[in-house]
């Protein structure tokens, strides 16, 4: 049975063979990372350089990229209503607001990645 697929570190996509790990570290298991591609690797890579060990909060890239995946929610929300209550959505409608989200929220991190600009709500 083959292993599964870890998340790109990026954009949380299925890697595809790339990855970090720590050279330098003789514990095992090494700290690692997987890829879905060289744009990812190379963005992470920057910003592993600059960052502290024990940061927990969002980057700017992250925040950028929550911003562009805003506009995707609120087509969506067009679609469901907006008068509608959190508690009233049914199963489909929450599971298209989360995949809406959270595929926003990628293809930015990659446009980001790629030093492509992402398009933001005007607010």
């Amino acid at each position: 049975m083959r292993a599964p697929v870890p998340p790109c570190a990026v954009c949380t996509r299925p890697s595809r063979g790339f990855g970090w790990f720590d050279p330098t570290r003789k514990v095992q298991p090494r700290p690692s990372a997987a890829f879905c591609g060289l744009d990812c690797q190379a963005f992470w890579t920057r910003l592993a350089a600059r960052a502290a060990p024990a940061m927990v909060d969002l980057t700017e890239q992250e925040r950028a990229a929550i911003r562009a995946a805003m506009r995707r929610i609120a087509e969506a929300m067009d679609d469901i209503g907006w008068a509608t209550r959190l508690q009233d959505l049914t199963e489909p409608q929450v599971l298209t607001l989360i995949e809406v989200a959270v595929g926003g929220f990628q293809d930015a991190m990659q446009a980001i990645a790629r030093g492509q600009p992402v398009e933001e709500l005007p607010f």
